[in-house]
């Protein structure tokens, strides 16, 4: 949200309109934070800023201006009290695979998760083939993919400024397909899988320092929900 200070007021403003154009009834909103809240119920929180429709609409905003995992999270958000049935049945999903998943950071974003694996404990330098440890890694990811099939999945790879974009770019996009391929080879559906290489564009650390370039090389994976998962919390049978 840190990208929202400057341009808030005008996204609030317009989340109100279409709150009352999709309701017809007034909203109110309230800026506390409410005690012991939960990743759940943040998930639809962005929902009742004016109704569903204003956190579809306030969802895909924030995420246009992501291009990376968490963009594509937030840009699927639906909100309101279907977006908190998403979050409870993300907030497990998410567990049991920080529970599973070594050295992989797991993260709750909005009402999806945001899964992030170092390079180094996937591949070799300047590598693109998978490690033996790491695609049994991906492989517990696979198997907790197929448990909950209600689900869309963005594999985006990530490297250093090291060198040119003509071989980073090209690297991270092997490398997320790696990733994707060995899920599908786990009888994950293609279906659901979208690949996409950011080279060295999207950065998180600092690529002046050796910490910096390690983060920055990484892939992440995107987990949120899909029409079907969307339309069942939409009726509350979720």
């Amino acid at each position: 949200m840190k990208n929202l200070r400057t341009p808030f007021s005008f996204l609030l403003a317009l989340l109100l309109l279409v709150g009352q154009l999709v309701q017809a009834q007034s909203t109110t909103v309230s800026t506390a934070k409410p005690k012991g809240m939960n990743k759940a119920t943040k998930g639809g929180i962005i929902g009742g800023l004016g109704g569903a429709a204003g956190g579809a609409l306030l969802g895909r905003l924030i995420g246009g201006k992501s291009g990376t995992a968490k963009g594509a999270i937030l840009g699927a958000v639906v909100g309101g009290g279907a977006g908190v049935l998403i979050g409870r049945k993300m907030d497990k999903q998410a567990a049991e695979l920080r529970r599973d998943l070594e050295g992989a950071t797991v993260e709750r974003v909005g009402e999806g998760i945001k899964i992030t694996f170092a390079s180094g404990i996937l591949f070799a330098s300047s590598s693109s083939t998978l490690t033996a440890a790491a695609a049994g890694n991906i492989g517990e990811l696979a198997t907790t993919l197929q448990k909950y099939a209600d689900t869309n999945v963005v594999v985006e790879g990530h490297t250093d400024s090291s060198g040119s974009d003509a071989i980073n770019q090209p690297l991270s996009q092997r490398r997320a397909q790696a990733v994707a391929n060995e899920l599908t080879g786990k009888s994950v559906d293609p279906a659901r899988v979208t690949v996409k290489g950011y080279g060295s564009s999207q950065p998180v650390g600092d690529n002046a320092t050796a910490a910096g370039k390690a983060a920055n090389r990484r892939v992440e994976v995107a987990i949120f929900a899909n029409e079907k998962m969307q339309k069942a919390a939409k009726k509350g049978v979720l």
